[in-house]
Parts: structure tokens; C-alpha cells; sequence
């Protein structure tokens, strides 16, 4: 149940950054195994060029996605890019053998690839929620909301990957949280646009 909970709350974190819950991974595994052992097969995450790579593409993701405009053609790349680091965070938190990356054949027979379809899944959930928001909230600011709502989808992707670690037990709790947060701000974007679209009399009636 909690390698589950560590498995979800990783994968929701990819569908806010792709690169935090892959390179908190590695980290964990490298300096604190006691917290997060990778399972033999999965040991590549926390090479140190494969945690290298990651951190560029960190930096890239962080800054393209707080330019507007920019940052809806990155939602579009990330389409693919996040549920794949959804499911390598899913089924690299999983006890599944190394069969998963060394055997395709095995890895089939042995339903070894449900956790990461389950990671694909839940990531691309998160993902769509956010490609969904942010245009909206994009509009109804001119732009200006796009590096706030970034940097909170960031923290939030770092806050989860820490609770998957360190306190999976929470990991429901902070899910919750990330719903609330998402519907909060598609709520608020748009009603802030319905406003902006009535006409200036009906905002303004005369008297």
C-alpha cells in the first residue's frame, strides 16, 4: 500500500514537472537509501550523468513554462514527456525486478508494466488539469498569472515527491490539496475572463 502511495504521489508530481519526481528519485536513492532503494534494474536513475541530464532539462522546464504563450506549446510537448516520467517514477518506487527494463518479453508476461501504465495514467491526469488551467489563466491576466501559477505547480511538484518519499501516508492528503488548488485557480481564471468579455455597459450601467 505505501509503495503504491509513493508510486501515485510521484507520478501527480510529473504531471506538474516531469524532471522533479525523477531527479528526487535518483537523489534519494543515491544519498538516503534507506529512504528510497531502487530496485537493481532501475539503479540508472541515480547516475550521476543520467541526474545531470535531468537537472538541464529541469532548468529548460522551469523556464519555458513561465514565459505565456511559450509555456502552453511546452504543455504540448510535455503531453508525452510526463506521463513517461510518471510511469518511470511509478515503477521505479515499485519492489517489481529488474525483468521491467532488461526482459520486454517477460516484463509483459509478468504484468511488470502495470505500474508504470498506472504512473502514465496519473500523471497525464495531473497534466491535463494543468494544460487545461493554465490557458485560461493566461487570459484572464494578459499573461501575468503564468509565472506564479508555475512556480506554485513547481513547489507543489517538489512538496509531493517529498511527501511520496518521505511520508507516503500523506500522499492522499496532498492529492486532495492539488485538486483543490487546480479547480481553485480554473474557477477564479475564468470568472475573471467572463468579466473581462461582458461589455462595458453591463459592467458600468448608466444611470
Amino acid at each position: 500500500m505505501l509503495e503504491f502511495l509513493t508510486g501515485s504521489g510521484l507520478a501527480a508530481a510529473a504531471g506538474m514537472n516531469a524532471y522533479i519526481p525523477l531527479l528526487a528519485v535518483g537523489l534519494a536513492n543515491r544519498f538516503f537509501p534507506d529512504a528510497l532503494a531502487l530496485p537493481e534494474g532501475w539503479a540508472w536513475l541515480s547516475n550521476w550523468w543520467v541526474l545531470g541530464i535531468l537537472a538541464v532539462l529541469l532548468v529548460i522546464e522551469v523556464v519555458a513554462d513561465k514565459i505565456p504563450a511559450v509555456d502552453s506549446v511546452n504543455d504540448v510537448i510535455q503531453t508525452i514527456v510526463r506521463p513517461t516520467a510518471g510511469g518511470l517514477a511509478f515503477g521505479s518506487s515499485s519492489t517489481a525486478s529488474t525483468v521491467a527494463v532488461t526482459d520486454p518479453a517477460a516484463f509483459f508476461a509478468s504484468n511488470q508494466w502495470v505500474p508504470i501504465v498506472v504512473g502514465a495514467v496519473i500523471a497525464l491526469t495531473v497534466h491535463a488539469g494543468k494544460t487545461l488551467t493554465r490557458p485560461a489563466a493566461n487570459v484572464a491576466t494578459a499573461g501575468a498569472a503564468a509565472p506564479l501559477i508555475s512556480t506554485i505547480e513547481d513547489v507543489g511538484a517538489i512538496g509531493m515527491s517529498l511527501l511520496a518519499i518521505v511520508a507516503p501516508v500523506l500522499v492522499l492528503l496532498g492529492l486532495l490539496l492539488l485538486g483543490l488548488l487546480g479547480w481553485s485557480i480554473w474557477r477564479t481564471a475564468r470568472r475573471r475572463r467572463n468579466a473581462d468579455l461582458q461589455p462595458a455597459t453591463a459592467r458600468h450601467p448608466s444611470d
